[in-house]
């Protein structure tokens, strides 16, 4: 069938076009800037393009600042935040989606409600927690507090995934001798993995830019995160703009990764849980 364009699909693909530009140049300024020499980005009148492109920003910045180490404990703080929040929102999700007990409308919005106190509120809270049970300036203490942020979405959102599943399946597994425990692994899960996938991503991102509680938890160089790594360039009088922007182009990578890695099951959820 040949594609006939109208008015209003141009209409639509040119409000589309335009939505994901201005999305998407930020992006575009940021990479731009970055490979700026510092006294370009003071030259008047300011240049779009850079006027001598350099790449060695890219070279330069890792003898700056110790950019792998951000890395790394960013890197290890999402992964155990994230399989964290798996561990306790699976079994909590399933049994929400599979019993019927007094309460269990008014404790979903409970749990949905939870998102919307933002790290910023609580922060002198969890500042005093995490002091008291002797774990500031530890990586510990950010899988944790991250963990708990993003716990809620997770069980709320993975126990529309399983409620989706019919449970006449799990009772048919469980005839053929499948446990309780079986049939959630061999079955629901598999089904429902574009839920999973979705609490997997939201959950890295979200403790991947997470930065009020990084910043006010861990204060040593060697345990920052690159959220809060990136303020190395950022000084009292001046900032190095062409390696905060080089830092931030490289901090974007690995959730880059993460989402092409992973793109056709996050599509999945986000559409299953449009509809449900």
């Amino acid at each position: 069938m040949k594609f006939v364009w109208t008015p209003k699909k141009a209409a639509t693909a040119i409000s589309a076009y335009m939505v994901g530009l201005f999305f998407i140049y930020p992006y575009i300024n940021m990479l731009l800037t970055s490979l700026k020499p510092h006294g370009e980005l003071y030259s008047s009148p300011t240049k779009r393009l850079p006027q001598s492109w350099q790449f060695d920003n890219y070279i330069e910045v890792w003898s700056k600042a110790p950019i792998a180490k951000f890395l790394t404990a960013s890197i290890v703080v999402s992964i155990c935040a994230t399989l964290l929040v798996l561990i306790v929102s699976v079994p909590a999700a399933y049994y929400v989606a599979r019993n019927r007990f007094r309460g269990r409308s008014a404790f979903l919005l409970l749990v949905l409600a939870t998102q919307m106190f933002s790290p910023t509120a609580l922060i002198i809270g969890i500042f005093r927690e995490v002091k008291f049970f002797g774990l500031l300036d530890t990586w510990l203490a950010l899988i944790i507090v991250n963990a708990g942020f993003n716990l809620a979405f997770a069980v709320w959102l993975l126990s529309g995934f399983f409620a989706s599943v019919p449970v006449e399946i799990e009772e048919a597994a469980m005839v053929d001798g499948c446990t309780r425990f079986s049939a959630l692994r061999r079955i629901v899960l598999p089904v429902t993995l574009p839920g999973l996938v979705t609490a997997v991503i939201f959950t890295f991102v979200a403790t991947w830019n997470e930065f009020t509680v990084a910043l006010t938890v861990v204060s040593s160089p060697a345990r920052q995160p690159i959220s809060t790594g990136i303020t190395t360039f950022v000084g009292q009088y001046d900032v190095a703009w062409e390696y905060l922007f080089t830092t931030t182009a490289i901090a974007i990578i690995p959730v880059v990764i993460l989402f092409i890695s992973i793109e056709k099951y996050l599509v999945g959820g986000l559409t299953a849980g449009s509809v449900k």
